[in-house]
């Protein structure tokens, strides 16, 4: 059994663990509820909605246009959820990462997650800690869908475009992924609303429905 690519450049929230809906999504209507009481509470498919599309950091910019205050008290309630939930990895995620792992394959990870909450999910579930992580604590313009998690990871590998493959349930990991002209495969099993998924589907080199299907692509 050998392998497909040599790394594996992994989305932490919605891919490797189901967090949105007890963890981010909970977090942040609280927050809004607090910040703007006035306001029409948002739903969880409006949320996925806007997270898929403009992502996290330009919901809380553009969209609901939120203070640095505002903010800030947003990220404590944030860090108030995840410092006391770990959420479970997918059936089979964790195997699949480290039989990868021990087949020599290199496991990194790019997320809108803080890099200490994703060494925790990590070495709990899966006994190790990702060779390498690009966090929602690095600045603006190191974070996805900047390239520069993925050109960096190239880099320090030594790796080709072609030896990496970057998993992702959401368009700004499809979008770096095709800014840096590496294979997107789309972690369908965490897709629940119709549109995205369809989309998804169109636009990705790779959509697997599960993490079984993603195991055996992997693994050839």
């Amino acid at each position: 059994m050998g392998l497909k690519y040599k790394c594996l450049i992994l989305d932490h929230d919605d891919t490797g663990v189901k967090s949105t809906p007890g963890i981010h999504f909970p977090s942040f209507a609280e927050a809004l509820k607090y910040l703007r009481p006035n306001d029409k509470p948002i739903s969880f498919e409006d949320f996925v909605r806007y997270c898929y599309h403009s992502g996290f950091a330009a919901l809380c910019r553009d969209i609901i246009k939120f203070t640095d205050e505002e903010q800030n008290h947003q990220q404590m309630v944030w860090k108030k959820y995840t410092e006391s939930t770990v959420p479970d990895f997918y059936e089979l995620f964790a195997e699949t990462v480290q039989e990868f792992k021990k087949q020599g394959g290199i496991v990194t990870v790019v997320s809108h997650s803080e890099t200490s909450r994703i060494e925790r999910d990590y070495s709990i579930h899966c006994g190790f800690v990702p060779d390498a992580i690009f966090g929602w604590d690095l600045p603006e313009h190191q974070r996805k869908p900047h390239p520069y998690p993925i050109k960096e990871i190239l880099r320090r590998y030594e790796l080709q475009e072609a030896d990496a493959l970057m998993v992702d349930d959401m368009k700004p990991g499809m979008d770096m992924a095709r800014s840096c002209n590496v294979d997107f495969a789309a972690a369908g099993w965490s897709h629940s609303i119709p549109e995205i998924k369809e989309q998804m589907k169109l636009e990705s080199k790779y959509y697997f429905e599960t993490v079984d299907e993603f195991n055996k692509f992997i693994f050839k």
